[in-house]
């Protein structure tokens, strides 16, 4: 079995939808008296990303085929590129760009393994396009 992967007939998600927290991997034990405990309930957590893309009504059926078909409604991980990394240029310290002899830049390939957390959300959005909202673990 092959892991999915996003496909790249969709956007990069936008600025506006993302956010980004890690897992909790504690669990609170109430004591009678005094300050609360924690013990790990698990050893490795993901970390919890929200994202947002802006589809036009033909990327809303690819967008809606991956979650329903290569991802078994979210059952399945698949490989997505890091929208906080990938394809970004590589800099030097003061901030120029790397590149190669020909003068083409250098970018950075990041991948996330991830799962779609809960059932994506879509807005119509300037009764053109839609928004999609979902949730992914990006995986340890």
């Amino acid at each position: 079995m092959t892991v999915p992967v996003w496909p790249t007939q969709l956007p990069r998600p936008t600025r506006r939808g993302y956010g980004a927290a890690p897992q909790d991997p504690r669990i609170r034990r109430n004591a009678e008296t005094g300050p609360p405990g924690f013990r790990r309930r698990f050893s490795s957590h993901a970390r919890l990303v929200n994202l947002s893309v802006i589809v036009s009504r033909f990327e809303k059926g690819i967008f809606d085929t991956f979650w329903l078909e290569e991802t078994d409604r979210g059952l399945v991980p698949f490989w997505m590129p890091d929208p906080t990394s990938d394809g970004w240029a590589l800099l030097t310290e003061d901030g120029t760009p790397l590149t190669t002899e020909d003068g083409t830049p250098l970018l950075i390939a990041a991948q996330w393994l991830c799962l779609l957390t809960e059932q994506p959300s879509e807005t119509v959005y300037a009764q053109v396009d839609f928004e999609i909202a979902f949730q992914v673990a990006v995986l340890p």
